[in-house]
């Protein structure tokens, strides 16, 4: 099976949504969550973990954390060997996730509360991933330095979204998607 399907198969969307939403969780297409935010549409969120290239081992970043779903799909993704550190600006969000990936027993992923104003975590960089799961209008440059050597960042940037390889800042581009703005 497939990474992504494994993951996908193992980690049930159902399971970070608020439960007035938990009976479409089936639905793919992006659902309210709390404080404005969404659950990504799977599809999309398929797409974006597949451009990512998840390897076991790995530090992975993911930002705008949200439910805790993508976060809990990257730590099936790099296995107990590798770390994944969600940051969420929204205070409700971070304990709300935080909880649902408690109870994916995957203790080696986090979520925690960004600081305003700062994109990221540069002082956990470098990270060999990078998933940013809201949108801004350019390419954030403090994310794009927070990359390893053979890093990846997948992040929609104007509609577009955007794969991003280092060294080099190697950018290519994979289809029109819609997210909540990055703020």
């Amino acid at each position: 099976m497939d990474p992504v399907d494994s993951a996908f198969a193992t980690t049930r969307r159902k399971d970070f949504l608020p439960r007035g939403v938990r009976h479409r969780a089936s639905y793919d297409g992006p659902l309210r969550i709390a404080a404005g935010q969404t659950s990504s549409q799977p599809r999309t969120v398929a797409d974006m973990l597949r451009l990512l290239d998840v390897h076991p081992g790995q530090r992975v970043l993911d930002v705008g954390a949200g439910s805790g779903w993508t976060t809990a799909l990257l730590a099936h993704l790099v296995g107990p060997t590798g770390s994944v550190l969600g940051v969420e600006l929204e205070p409700a969000l971070v304990a709300f996730g935080s909880a649902n990936l408690a109870r994916t027993r995957r203790p080696w992923a986090t979520i925690r509360l960004a600081s305003s104003g700062v994109l990221g975590d540069p002082g956990g960089a470098p990270y060999d991933r990078i998933l940013v799961s809201a949108e801004p209008d350019e390419l954030p440059q403090a994310l794009v330095a927070q990359l390893a050597d053979d890093g990846v960042l997948v992040i929609p940037v104007a509609g577009t979204m955007l794969r991003i390889v280092n060294p080099g800042a190697v950018v290519t581009e994979h289809g029109r998607y819609r997210f909540v703005p990055l703020r």
